[in-house]
């Protein structure tokens, strides 16, 4: 990687005794990749990447827990335990190995969890409080309470100190610390409630007792909002008070953001995802480092490089968090620095990365598949090398799935040909983009279709595949990416409805009465509910689920809700609608209750449906009988992209050499730089390899062990595949996941 020292993202920095390659930071967050409170090998693999990718600091264990009466709510790091010590050792080690310092977020939750998990211990706040967003009751903490906390904030610290981190975080944003400084937490009337000083005491205890159980070059900080934006709540004013004596007791950073996290609309006014300004707290970061003598790092809506460059060279902070940012691209650094921005993959927003935790169970990027997966995916496509031979990959479809296909299988050498029936890309996308509040995704198809013709695909719009089609351009493989149809085959009277595609594209008139029933429960319908309501309908959103849009998170779903509730959305739930009949007066939808199995209706000028899509499967089917493995996948290699490609090249070369990641120096070192070509990379440290572009054992099957056992290895013909919505209604994340881990293996 090259240095451009004229760069102010790229210059080196200190805090306290740790030095710092750059000003970049992926700030603590919780992706809940832990094994058992264990930052294991998932976590390890995760922060390791962005190493390599150059960040200067990378801060692990979003919110890692200090006491058994701060039970993990979302996959929290331990640090209760001594368990703990090694696998922060471990991580640490390859990290620094990488050029990048580590650091950890460190918590009690407070009221901030749940009273039914982990011990079923009762939680403690300042004061009696129930947290809206996780609703559990917590009682307010006694003295042995208050002093047993302090001591296991100081073990905790201890141990990560053993862990050989550089330093760690105070997390005081919507927590215990918080509690007992926020007067509106905070109606306690002993020695550690009522005036500021008595409502620092604890606070101070605990950075004392901090202070006391690590090095003196340990660096401690503290993430803190520094405008609560509530009227009973802490000013900016009042935050730089309270930092100026957290200060004088050994703080020597101070992670800022604004606002609250106690509700779901709190959360996402304070984390704002897609629709929303950029850096809306970056006059607030300007304010508070003047007034502060210790580094100022702030991460809030920092998407792209320009805004993160303004951010330091403006004076705003010293030190700014990319962390979404590098979820969806942890090269970032390494691109930035490379001259080569327009690669780096970008954040759209969409917040999957928060409420993918709560869906499926661990953070998710919604267009990134290899954040979380660096065991069986790669983060840099380029490091594998050429594939073993060049093939002709036919890929239909031009949507997500297919922009993804394409991109991997150019980039891996193959000859690709890809075809569109419309005139532009971008298929579900597009149409989910046009919404207001959604626009940022169309980075998403954008990003691709560049990075497509960048690496020498054959791209060709206005082209209605059909199999003689396809057939002309001779193929080996062809992927079949041409998505689904909505699905409105859900009523009596299907006829008669419409679908959110018809109110995506179409103009809204303003007074129609309009049903849109949602039996998706994700964004499609109420992106529909907000277009027509914007636009001056009449709406009802009914479900037969017991809550609206079960599948949105609680980062994104506020908009939405706040939207209805302006303009007058009224909601039908636990109600499935079985009829939509012609009336002289328009329409009349019949709906029955899912519990109490009444029927009622509701007259109404249109009816919009959200049941999913229908695979757009003709042209796969035609194809199918003739191709040579009917379509079959191996599951077992699928899923293991990278696994199945060692095993491939130890069969090819049984003696060849293992080769290691390269080691970043300085901000690292840029994939290819120099006059020899990159080595070949197929995995963390465990890696065989061949040089790209030479000449390479036969395969001894056509694609990876992909195609129906049996098949000959040189079998004339072509295999068949299909990815993304055309095998099933999905959504973007698991359509560009089946494209990347197919294209890996062709």
């Amino acid at each position: 990687m090259s240095s451009h020292v004229s760069d102010p993202l790229l210059t080196p920095f200190s805090i306290g005794s740790v030095r710092l390659r750059n000003r970049v930071v992926s700030t603590s967050h919780e992706p809940a990749y832990t094994d058992n409170g264990m930052p294991a090998d998932r976590y390890r693999r995760y922060h390791a990447e962005k190493a390599r990718g150059g960040v200067g600091l990378t801060m692990i264990g979003g919110s890692a827990i200090v006491s058994r009466d701060s039970p993990a709510a979302f996959g929290n790091i331990d640090l209760s335990t001594d368990d703990v010590v090694p696998w922060l050792r471990k991580l640490t080690d390859e990290v620094h190995d990488l050029g990048t310092k580590v650091m950890i977020q460190v918590t009690h939750l407070g009221a901030r969890s749940s009273n039914f998990t982990g011990d079923w211990l009762p939680l403690v706040s300042a004061s009696r409080y129930r947290e809206p967003a996780h609703r559990a009751f917590a009682k307010e903490a006694e003295d042995w309470d208050i002093d047993r906390i302090i001591a296991d904030y100081a073990e905790a610290a201890r141990r990560v100190a053993d862990g050989g981190l550089d330093g760690l975080e105070l997390q005081h944003w919507g927590h215990l610390m918080d509690s007992f400084v926020s007067p509106w937490l905070n109606h306690r009337e002993d020695e550690y409630g009522g005036p500021l000083e008595n409502r620092l005491r604890f606070p101070l205890r605990l950075l004392d007792a901090v202070r006391a159980a690590v090095p003196d070059d340990f660096v401690v900080g503290v993430r803190m909002s520094m405008d609560q934006l509530r009227e009973d709540g802490l000013d900016s004013d009042d935050a730089i008070a309270i930092l100026q004596r957290y200060i004088e007791h050994g703080v020597e950073f101070v992670s800022i953001t604004g606002g609250r996290i106690e509700s779901d609309r709190a959360l996402a006014e304070s984390i704002p995802g897609m629709g929303t300004p950029s850096a809306p707290f970056l006059e607030l970061c300007r304010t508070v480092r003047a007034a502060v003598s210790i580094p100022v790092l702030h991460a809030t809506r920092i998407a792209d490089v320009p805004t993160a460059r303004h951010a330091v060279d403006d004076g705003c902070v010293d030190l700014i968090g990319m962390t979404r940012a590098q979820i969806a691209d942890p090269y970032l650094v390494e691109k930035m620095a490379a001259g080569e921005e327009d690669d780096i993959r970008p954040c759209v927003g969409a917040n999957a990365c928060l409420d993918a935790i709560y869906v499926s169970g661990s953070a998710h990027c919604i267009h990134n598949p290899a954040t979380g997966r660096e065991e069986t995916l790669p983060q840099r496509i380029r490091t594998l090398g050429l594939a073993r031979r060049s093939r002709r990959v036919v890929i239909v479809g031009a949507g997500p799935a297919g922009l993804e296909a394409a991109r991997v299988c150019a980039m891996r050498g193959h000859d690709v040909t890809l075809l569109e029936a419309s005139d532009r890309h971008g298929g579900q996308v597009a149409i989910a983009a046009r919404s207001e509040r959604r626009r940022d995704l169309i980075g998403i198809v954008d990003w691709r279709l560049q990075q497509v013709r960048k690496n020498g695909a054959d791209v060709r719009f206005n082209v209605l595949a059909d199999e003689d089609t396809v057939m002309e351009l001779e193929p080996d493989v062809v992927i079949v990416a041409t998505g689904g149809v909505p699905n409105t085959e859900i009523c009596e009277g299907e006829e008669h409805v419409l679908d959110v595609w018809d109110v995506m594209t179409s103009p809204v008139v303003a007074g129609q009465r309009v049903l849109v029933y949602d039996d998706n429960g994700s964004y499609p319908a109420l992106d529909a509910v907000e277009r027509l309501a914007r636009g001056g309908a009449e709406v009802v959103y009914a479900s037969p689920e017991r809550t609206i849009a079960v599948e949105v998170g609680a980062m994104n779903s506020p908009a939405y809700l706040r939207l209805m509730a302006e303009r007058g959305v009224q909601s039908r739930l636990t109600e499935r609608l079985i009829a939509v009949e012609e009336t002289d007066d328009g329409l009349r939808a019949y709906l029955r209750n899912e519990y109490s199995d009444t029927d009622t209706t509701a007259d109404v000028d249109a009816v919009v449906v959200d049941n999913g899509t229908l695979p757009n499967d003709e042209l796969y089917l035609a194809l199918r009988a003739g191709s040579l493995n009917g379509g079959a996948v191996d599951y077992d290699a699928f899923v293991d992209p990278l696994g199945t490609l060692r095993a491939q090249t130890l069969t090819a070369s049984p003696h060849a050499a293992e080769v290691r990641e390269p080691v970043l120096a300085g901000a690292g070192v840029r994939e290819g730089a120099g006059s020899e070509a990159a080595p070949t990379l197929l995995g963390t440290g465990s890696s065989v390899t061949e040089t790209p572009g030479a000449e390479a054992p036969a395969a001894s099957h056509t694609a990876a062990g992909l195609v129906r056992p049996g098949t000959a290895p040189d079998a004339a013909g072509y295999e068949l595949f299909r990815i993304g919505d055309a095998t099933s209604s999905r959504n973007v994340h698991a359509a560009i996941l089946d494209a990347l881990r197919l294209s890996l293996l062709v």
